[in-house]
């Protein structure tokens, strides 16, 4: 279902102005649902729920995520239903952070929308969404769960193995490739992909969500998990596995100045959008990793996540004159 493979294009503006050959992977062009990372990884669970011959499709994320508006675009398209769980990560009383971005496209697309009261209880989350799923059994309906929670097989991850291939045959010359990691599924399969086909380029995770002893160990765990699915052995050494989290203050979800400066510059310079709580903070980590890179080729992996800018409209600012 995605547009695949998505542009790789430079930035020279930008790059200038951060003193790099700047480029940027452009998936926020998989076509769907205004597009984003989670296509590429929704390709093998909704591939599997057709398989099982779902009728409804669950899952769970913050009230902004992104991965419930993809879910909900592309249930549509296969004609299931899709059921939300919106979990309390942000503390933000903000009607706008409520209502718009990423909620009103899910509402939009009909999906049944749910809460869960807390945001960083991973196994509480997937339970209740059993119990939805349970209730759904009960009139009829085939019900398939996404898992976000890291007990889950790594699914999500083959879409960035796969994705690691493709950027290879559009080049594969870059010094640096800075993506975000946070569920970690996108960072897993990119590292793993690069790594299986002997490509040994860096690959810099900027936090979103975890500060970075926390997201190493996930990630670590998440690389044997891949391993595992695909049966192959892990080629990733410790070494590959490089966090920088001095961009996810003050926290998943919320807006720093540099995220803020990040988002700016790169509307500013090339007319690109980027989303506080994912590609802001790549950007602004990118930013503080200019400096050691100066004059190389970097690449910059645009995951999408545009809907959710407009949930935070309040935080730039502006005002009419």
């Amino acid at each position: 279902m995605g547009h695949l493979p998505t542009p790789l294009e430079p930035m020279p503006n930008l790059g200038a102005e951060l003193g790099l050959d700047l480029w940027v992977k452009r998936d926020d062009c998989t076509g769907i649902g205004m597009g984003g990372n989670k296509v590429r990884q929704l390709e093998f669970y909704l591939g599997k729920a057709q398989e099982q011959r779902a009728t409804q499709v669950l899952i769970t994320g913050a009230v902004q995520s992104n991965f419930v508006r993809t879910t909900a675009a592309m249930a549509a398209r296969l004609g299931m239903g899709c059921h939300i769980q919106l979990e309390e990560r942000v503390p933000n009383p903000s009607t706008l952070y409520r209502e718009n971005g990423n909620v009103l496209l899910s509402k939009l697309m009909g999906a049944t929308l749910y809460s869960y009261p807390e945001g960083e209880d991973e196994a509480g989350a997937d339970r209740r969404l059993g119990e939805i799923a349970r209730k759904l059994e009960q009139t009829g309906e085939v019900p398939f769960i996404v898992p976000l929670s890291a007990d889950q097989p790594p699914t999500g991850a083959l879409g960035y193995v796969d994705a690691a291939r493709e950027l290879s045959e559009q080049a594969k010359d870059f010094d640096a490739i800075f993506i975000a990691s946070g569920s970690a599924l996108t960072h897993c399969g990119t590292l793993f992909g690069l790594r299986l086909i002997d490509d040994q380029t860096p690959v810099i995770g900027i936090c979103v969500r975890r500060d970075a002893e926390q997201q190493t160990v996930r990630v670590r765990r998440r690389l044997n998990d891949l391993a595992q699915l695909i049966g192959c052995e892990n080629p990733v050494r410790d070494q590959d596995i490089v966090l920088d989290d001095r961009a996810l203050a003050p926290g998943y979800g919320k807006m720093s100045d540099d995220t803020q400066k990040a988002i700016t510059l790169a509307a500013n310079t090339e007319g690109q959008f980027l989303d506080p709580t994912y590609t802001g903070k790549v950007m602004a980590g990118l930013m503080k990793h200019a400096p050691v890179h100066r004059g190389q080729k970097v690449l910059f992996w645009h995951t999408g996540g545009q809907p959710a800018i407009f949930a935070y409209a309040d935080a730039f600012g502006f005002s009419q004159t």
